[in-house]
């Protein structure tokens, strides 16, 4: 019996699944809320503080990696320089911008700038992973970061902010472009871990030359706090979601979920007792919203194969005619054989072979003649 149900084969695009999407979304939100966090270290030791942070973080990866059987294997070739790329842009000079570019700009600023990453994603991501940038997440990330920039609103800025915000732009999309190419062998956790050793190494390195050994010592209560916050949520989980993000359903598409950042940070900010947003902030939770959904809700269209219809009966082959009887060989010898290669006309089909006639006498002489003879077999 043949199945009526039509077979689904799903087309060669990258899984958007569910998970994958929450996953980069709660990444976003915990990197929203250590807005508010991160104030609190204001009159910290900034590089003994990020090295402290990305030491606990990745401490906190290798013990997980070992808990869930997951090796994290060592990186090799030009792996090194992937991984160095991502730490020196992602997480050392990002953190630098950050502090130096808040001397000469307002934060909005520097918030706007970064709202601009889901377009570079979009756009480059792609060719980094050996396909086409699609139009539609193209036109959802500028809608995501037209949302991003309301959210965040427009602030005062010299030349010297602007620049620096530039460098915090790079930085945010660097550290998810230079990762792709070592996702595949590494995968999100690999990734993030040594992404956290390295970062620990160089921070320390700058916290020793530039704040002194006793930098530690001028640690307060709420530094360790908060520096515990952004190492255990903000890095090690947070870390560890985007790049399962990334992997999952492409560099493209994980870049518009960096939308949820400065919306994440606005309601962080509201639940911790900062006024109601303007008009124009909600505004832009809702472009972000609908920039999301364009760029997500886009599955690939599956290809419906029709069933197999059933073969055609086949007629029943024809008797074959019956053979006639051989026609009887007369004395003087058989019958000469027929040409090679002349095809005998078949016997018209249920009309009767005719009796063949009865043979002539032969001669006395043509007797004699034929004792002689050897017939032919």
């Amino acid at each position: 019996m043949l199945s009526m149900t039509p077979s689904v084969r799903e087309s060669a695009a990258p899984p958007r699944t569910a998970r994958h999407g929450l996953a980069g979304a709660a990444g976003m939100v915990f990197v929203g809320g250590s807005v508010a966090v991160s104030g609190h270290l204001a009159d910290a030791p900034l590089f003994t503080v990020q090295a402290a942070r990305y030491g606990v973080a990745c401490l906190l990866l290798l013990g997980y990696a070992r808990w869930a059987g997951t090796p994290v294997h060592r990186p090799r070739g030009r792996e090194w320089l992937w991984l160095l790329g991502v730490t020196l842009t992602g997480l050392v000079i990002f953190n630098v911008a950050l502090i130096q570019g808040s001397r000469h700009a307002e934060p909005a600023v520097i918030g706007v700038a970064v709202a601009c990453v889901p377009i570079v994603l979009a756009a480059v991501g792609p060719l980094l992973e050996g396909r086409r940038p699609a139009a539609r997440v193209l036109a959802a990330a500028t809608v995501v970061t037209a949302g991003a920039a309301l959210v965040q609103g427009l602030g005062r800025t010299d030349a010297t902010g602007v620049a620096w915000a530039a460098v915090t732009f790079g930085c945010e999309a660097a550290f998810t472009l230079l990762a792709v190419p070592v996702l595949g062998r590494h995968g999100p956790l690999g990734v993030s871990a040594h992404a956290t050793w390295l970062g620990a190494a160089v921070f320390a390195a700058i916290g020793l030359t530039v704040e002194g050994p006793g930098a530690v010592t001028r640690l307060h209560l709420d530094d360790v706090l908060a520096g515990a916050y952004l190492a255990v949520l903000v890095t090690a989980v947070a870390f560890l979601l985007w790049y399962t993000c990334v992997a999952g359903i492409g560099s493209g598409p994980a870049g518009l979920l960096t939308g949820v950042a400065p919306v994440a940070a606005a309601v962080t900010g509201m639940a911790l007792g900062a006024p109601s947003p303007a008009p124009l902030v909600w505004l832009g939770i809702a472009t972000v919203a609908a920039g999301l959904t364009l760029g997500l809700s886009h599955r690939p269209t599956p290809t419906t194969t029709p069933p197999t219809p059933p073969a055609a009966p086949t007629s029943p082959t024809p008797p074959t005619s019956p053979t006639p009887p051989a026609a009887p060989t007369s004395p003087a010898g058989p019958a000469p054989a027929a040409a090679a290669g002349t095809p005998t006309p078949p016997a018209a089909l249920g009309s009767p072979t005719p009796p063949a006639p009865p043979a002539a006498p032969t001669p006395p002489a043509a007797r004699a003649a034929a004792a002689g003879a050897v017939p032919r077999s």
